[in-house]
């Protein structure tokens, strides 16, 4: 999709994300969840992407901790306005978002979601398969930007215990 910019989230732009992330996921539990990492300074990173002067897609990282004191990310949700599905709009905030987590020095990512999308940025779950995890199971991948642990219990930001 040409004429697409990625930028931080702002605090203004919050309720035109909610507003997408009901309409990409058919409901109001991932825009309650990122209200909730919002609130407890569990959130890493938000970007948002922008078709003109609207937001048609969103990604957000937050804490994730492996072990007793590794700190990792979440990748949750990514989602795009349905319109703008399947024209880059997605793959454009991935890699915005990776470029910055790893400048930043973040040395993990860990993502629940489809095998094949999210393993074209390199997520797998070979990586993730030691990890102790409620949600360990094929769509667990982990994608390491630099040396990581390859085993130990995946701790998330208390409003995933909310979903």
């Amino acid at each position: 999709m040409s004429g697409v910019a990625v930028r931080p989230a702002r605090p203004e732009d919050h309720p035109a994300i909610s507003t997408l992330l009901n309409a990409a996921f058919g409901g109001a539990e991932e825009a309650e969840l990122v209200d909730n990492l919002r609130g407890a300074g569990d959130v890493v990173l938000e970007l948002v992407a922008l078709a003109g002067d609207a937001i048609v897609g969103q990604i957000l990282f937050s804490r994730l901790t492996v072990g007793d004191d590794f700190d990792a990310v979440a990748l949750a949700p990514l989602a795009v306005l349905p319109a703008n599905q399947r024209h880059g709009v997605g793959t454009a905030l991935v890699r915005a978002a990776h470029d910055q987590l790893q400048a930043s020095g973040e040395s993990l990512s860990i993502v629940l979601g489809d095998t094949a999308y999210y393993g074209r940025f390199g997520y797998t779950h070979a990586r993730a398969a030691g990890y102790d995890s409620t949600y360990q199971g094929e769509h667990l991948q982990a994608l390491a930007f630099r040396e990581a642990p390859i085993s130990g219990a995946l701790t998330y930001a208390p409003a995933f215990g909310a979903l």
